[in-house]
């Protein structure tokens, strides 16, 4: 009997911002496939599941994709259950399309779960809107890993006309502030550096496009896990800045671990 592929996505971290269903195939799974930047918390919601590492971080040996697909079919045909657990959406800048197309084409049953994107969610942890009306309707997606994939589409959107946010570009924040700056930005357009959403090491960096390469982060790693957020949005995190808090009872389970 042929086993099931679900497609999950982990959110930006924190396990309680998993979807319910996420839960219910984590805590069913045989196998589970997992990214990089998916938490230990996560992970111990799957605890009958065989648990491999398949993760892709920028210029370090990692699994090639044909594998991780070939893994996931091989797995189902043999009766397994099977979660491809991905770090935020599957299908936001997370070659879950291409990994759907695989179990697709061999005929292997799967389902797409979506999880919280850190497009979203991280900047909305440090308190910051990718829209808010008056200041922008909209907001733009792209990766800061290749300039040649971002450096068109941040040509083509008009200044200060549309909040940008930028994953997987933590070391590329200086060309892509310059570039910006180049194509008509205002240098002092706010600007915030968004790291580890969602887990114990959270840290936002808030200031202006010109600073944005030169800033630092707490973690000291060009290759953190972290989320570019610019545009006049970012203001509202600035006065949100000290406002938000932990709930009382997360507050209380933090302090008695």
């Amino acid at each position: 009997m042929i086993g099931f592929v679900s497609l999950v996505g982990a959110g930006p971290g924190d396990p309680e911002l998993l979807t319910l269903k996420a839960a219910r195939r984590l805590a069913e799974a045989d196998l589970v496939l997992y990214d990089a930047l998916v938490p230990p918390g996560v992970l111990q919601l799957a605890p009958r599941a065989e648990h491999f590492f398949v993760g892709k971080r920028a210029g370090r040996p990692s699994v090639e994709q044909r594998t991780i697909n070939r893994l996931m079919i091989r797995n189902a045909e043999r009766g397994r259950q099977v979660v491809r657990l991905k770090s935020g959406d599957p299908f936001v800048l997370g070659r879950g399309g291409e990994e759907a197309l695989a179990l697709a084409a061999a005929g292997v049953p799967f389902e797409v779960i979506p999880g919280l994107t850190a497009a979203v969610t991280a900047p909305a942890l440090s308190g910051i809107p990718v829209t808010h009306r008056g200041v922008a309707s909209g907001f733009v997606v792209v990766s800061g890993h290749d300039e040649a994939v971002y450096r068109p589409i941040l040509e083509a959107v008009v200044p200060d006309s549309l909040t940008l946010v930028i994953l997987m570009g933590i070391g590329a924040r200086a060309p892509l502030s310059r570039l910006l700056i180049s194509r008509g930005w205002n240098p002092a357009t706010p600007a915030a550096l968004c790291l580890a959403a969602g887990t114990d090491r959270a840290h936002t960096w808030l200031g202006t496009l010109d600073a944005l390469g030169m800033a630092t982060t707490a973690m000291g790693d060009a290759d953190a896990p972290g989320t570019i957020v610019i545009g006049a949005v970012v203001s509202v995190g600035a006065a949100l800045a000290g406002a938000l808090f932990s709930h009382p009872a997360a507050l209380a389970a933090s302090q008695a671990v």
